[in-house]
């Protein structure tokens, strides 16, 4: 569980910096390198809202979710908000490389920590359902 809050944190982290760069344009931006590889689709492009609803927001809560749920020993709830988040992170993985062909370096990272989150929260089920 512990990893889980590590990794949790780092994408409550890229999450809110997501968040912060689509309400402050910022002229700042490291992880927008050309056309292709670039957060602009995510902050301020076609993904920029999922729902009506800031895309970067889901990933927060969904990490501060997952922060608490582990933290609190709470597996089969991990399980599902892991699996709720790997769908997510799928399904706008899928648009920004299929639909838009662009790669949010801090997206990739994202789905990077919710695949690891969920697969260390099918092990950690496991585990206690061994010990049972």
């Amino acid at each position: 569980m512990f990893y889980i809050q590590i990794l949790s944190l780092f994408g409550i982290g890229l999450a809110l910096y997501l968040l912060v760069e689509q309400f402050t344009q910022s002229s700042f931006r490291p992880c927008t390198i050309n056309a292709t590889i670039n957060c602009d689709a995510v902050i301020s492009g076609p993904l920029a809202k999922t729902f009506g609803i800031p895309t970067p927001l889901y990933g927060l809560f969904g990490y501060i979710g997952i922060f608490l749920t582990a933290f609190f020993h709470k597996k089969k709830i991990l399980l599902s908000i892991t699996s709720l988040g790997l769908i997510f992170c799928l399904w706008i993985a899928y648009q920004e490389l299929v639909l838009f062909r662009v790669i949010c370096p801090v997206c990739i990272l994202c789905q990077i920590i919710m695949t690891t989150v969920f697969i260390l929260s099918i092990v950690g089920l496991n585990k206690e359902k061994e010990k049972h």
